[in-house]
């Protein structure tokens, strides 16, 4: 199977580029399903209903989320009804949506796709470790799920990397999202599980971390209150992964960093 995940979306540039690029790699790398983090996708804080069904009829099979998920507080209310949008698992018990999803994909084949937050420098949520091992003690890579994927939202590299490692052999793909800036260790683990610590941004990377530099420099050199944040405006790039797996037991045969577009220099995996 093979399967793209898109880093955070954020704001209009990282829309365009998802959705403008999205249905053309789906043909030229022959994508059997894709996931992207949606949570920066409106203005820079949260996701519409509105955002969602546009990265869906672009071809976005599943949108993930993480510490901006309730920015727009209407996705309180949708995320129960749209089964598509998955919050991170180790939210406490009683919020809304869900942590996960299993999800037909061609050939009556089926993708596991799990969201959890890091605790390091994030908020206090429950212990992600144990989250994600209940959840993976229902599902068995290669069998319920010919292909699993976990998106590990978080600050700290330390933390994602341990994630890998934990999950290692037991989910196709484990990818880190939330600093906005994709780091150059894509690899598959010993046992056979895809890695990344994050997969960067689709945004325009002539910002701070997709924003209009003003605001931040202001914040980090003179110390004083500023305006809020606002979303850069330039030509966004579309960071993800690529990962190709094997159907009969869910491993990753390859896994290859993808950009495209904007001020990055781009790579797209040859298939």
């Amino acid at each position: 199977m093979r399967i793209l995940f898109c880093g955070d979306i954020v704001g209009r540039p990282g829309r365009v580029a998802v959705i403008g690029q999205v249905p053309e790699l789906r043909k030229s790398l022959g994508l059997d399903f894709v996931i992207a983090n949606g949570e920066n996708a409106a203005g820079g804080f949260g996701i519409t209903e509105k955002i969602c069904q546009e990265l869906f009829d672009a071809g976005v099979d599943v949108v993930t989320g993480g510490n901006h998920m309730w920015d727009q507080r209407e996705a309180l209310q949708f995320i129960n009804r749209e089964p598509r949008l998955i919050r991170p698992l180790n939210y406490p018990a009683g919020t809304p949506g869900r942590g996960s999803g299993l999800f037909p994909a061609p050939r009556g084949r089926k993708v596991l796709v799990v969201s959890v937050m890091t605790r390091l420098f994030m908020d206090p949520l429950d212990d992600p470790f144990a989250a994600v091992e209940r959840e993976l003690a229902k599902h068995r890579l290669g069998a319920s799920a010919q292909a699993i994927v976990l998106d590990v939202h978080g600050e700290a590299t330390s933390e994602k990397m341990a994630m890998g490692h934990f999950v290692d052999g037991r989910v196709s793909l484990c990818v880190g999202t939330h600093t906005h800036v994709p780091t150059a260790d894509t690899l598959v683990l010993t046992a056979g599980t895809a890695y990344q610590t994050d997969a960067g941004m689709c945004g325009d990377y002539d910002s701070v971390i997709g924003m209009d530099k003003a605001v931040p420099l202001a914040r980090f050199t003179r110390k004083l209150p500023t305006e809020r944040l606002s979303v850069a405006k330039g030509e966004g790039t579309l960071c993800g992964v690529f990962v190709e797996t094997d159907d009969t037991t869910g491993a990753a045969l390859r896994a290859e960093p993808l950009r495209v577009g904007g001020r990055l220099s781009g790579t797209i995996p040859a298939v």
